[in-house]
């Protein structure tokens, strides 16, 4: 099996099970020297323990590959921060970061907490904005002492939930839209330094997805992260030098490239609001219904 990631130093975040898991081993078999981050917190975010991330660690080099634990918070800006840093320090380098950790606490809009909303928001927004802002800081450091591209990849990870839209998932949903808007921006901003930006929206059979809803044998087989981690692994390589800016929905018998807001049906611009909601209400009815949970149009 050729490997496409041999030499590269990559970070995954949220390492310990289920999808990162399955990255962080993916990306040793392909060569990958991985830091498997994770908080070992429970489902809702609760707890510390650094044995799961450990545990990857020691079937990692059982395989002969190499990997190092990390326990570091990535929604804390300082532990991000010594992640990245410890990394290079390490290895001597960093050449993608994978951001995968994230925490669930479904509620529906009437009943959520503030608590639950920071919650989640911290882990998944911030927990994505940080670690890949101390990473770019070290590239565009990099590139400016070089002169050259770092040819480096940050990997987001996003939600249907987000893109979509999902009833419970208030908090959820908007953090992982606001990952998708930052993958965008993100891709843009670092292309000068020679750094590719992608999310994934991954479907998949994981402690944060179980309970949600019952599923047949075939619909779990089809959500194994099995499906998802070859996207990860080759948009960490070097051959995905050419792909930015880009989420891409994975899993569950899918695989697509999403495509984004675009602007909709027009009118004139109107300044009398006794005049303009016949035009709105026309505009909403041309206008393409959203999306569900599968992607296709509400009824």
């Amino acid at each position: 099996m050729s490997k496409l990631c041999e030499g590269r130093v990559v970070i995954v975040t949220g390492a310990a099970r289920g999808i990162g898991r399955e990255y962080a081993l993916q990306l040793a078999a392909h060569g990958a020297k991985v830091v498997v981050n994770d908080l070992g917190v429970s489902r809702d975010g609760i707890g510390q323990d650094l044995s799961a991330a450990q545990a990857v660690v020691d079937e990692i080099r059982a395989a002969g590959g190499e990997a190092i634990a990390n326990g570091d918070d990535v929604s804390d800006w300082e532990g991000a921060r010594h992640m990245i840093e410890s990394t290079v320090a390490h290895y001597g380098d960093l050449h993608a970061l994978v951001n995968n950790a994230g925490i669930l606490r479904d509620r529906m809009m009437v009943n959520m907490e503030e608590g639950e909303w920071d919650a989640v928001i911290r882990v998944h927004l911030k927990g994505t904005f940080a670690p890949s802002h101390h990473a770019a800081v070290h590239w565009r450091a990099k590139q400016k002492a070089t002169g050259e591209p770092v040819d480096a990849r940050i990997i987001n990870t996003s939600s249907s939930s987000g893109l979509y839209g999902n009833v419970g998932q208030s908090n959820y949903g908007a953090a992982k839209a606001g990952v998708a808007a930052m993958t965008i921006i993100g891709a843009r901003e670092l292309k000068r330094y020679g750094v590719t930006v992608n999310a994934i929206s991954p479907h998949a059979q994981t402690r944060m997805t179980e309970g949600l809803r019952e599923r047949t044998p075939e619909e779990i087989e089809a959500r194994h992260p099995r499906w998802i981690a070859p996207v990860v692994v080759w948009l960490a390589s070097r051959e995905s030098s050419d792909v930015t800016g880009r989420v891409f929905e994975v899993g569950g018998g899918f695989l697509s490239a999403m495509e984004g807001w675009h602007r909709g049906p027009e009118a004139e611009p109107i300044d009398d609001a006794t005049r303009i909601g016949p035009v709105l209400q026309d505009l909403a009815r041309r206008a393409r219904r959203n999306a569900d949970m599968k992607g296709k149009d509400l009824d």
